[in-house]
């Protein structure tokens, strides 16, 4: 299967889990836990590497957009 790791819980918080013991399967759980913990760090991680990305571009001169619309209409 995979590498096994081991956490601990607060008493009231195990004994919480046993009665669920039937309906719940906490492995499963905690497994897909992990898996979206992972996923959403490396999507901030990304977010955030574009957002230095475009803070690191030089600012483009005053007028440029309106500029770029006017020939984007003037093309249609």
């Amino acid at each position: 299967m995979g590498d096994g790791i081991s956490i601990r819980v607060p008493p009231e918080i195990k004994h919480e889990m046993e009665k669920l013991k039937g309906e719940v399967n906490w492995s499963e759980e905690i497994r897909e836990f992990i898996k979206r913990k992972i996923k959403e760090y490396k999507m901030r991680k990304a977010l955030q590497e574009v957002i230095a990305y475009i803070q690191a571009l030089p600012e483009a001169p005053r007028g440029t957009a309106q500029k770029l619309v006017g020939k984007d209409r003037d093309n249609h």
